[in-house]
């Protein structure tokens, strides 16, 4: 298990964990994010990055990306 953040782009992981406040993990929910749903990054800008879940492209910070354990 590790943070969203080290995953390569293009490679598909599977999200097994969402870390944080109890508004953190709600948040990222709303945002499509949930435990069992396969994720890719589509790419890294700096900090940040776009990652591709449920048929959505989402932008994230590096932060939450962080809480994101694949």
């Amino acid at each position: 298990m590790m943070p969203l953040t080290f995953a390569d782009e293009r490679e598909e992981k599977e999200i097994v964990r969402l870390a944080g406040t109890k508004e953190v993990r709600q948040h990222l929910a709303d945002l499509g994010f949930s435990v069992g749903s396969k994720i890719t990054v589509v790419s890294k800008v700096g900090q940040n990055m776009i990652v591709k879940v449920k048929g959505a492209s989402i932008a994230l910070s590096k932060e939450l990306a962080n809480k994101i354990m694949v």
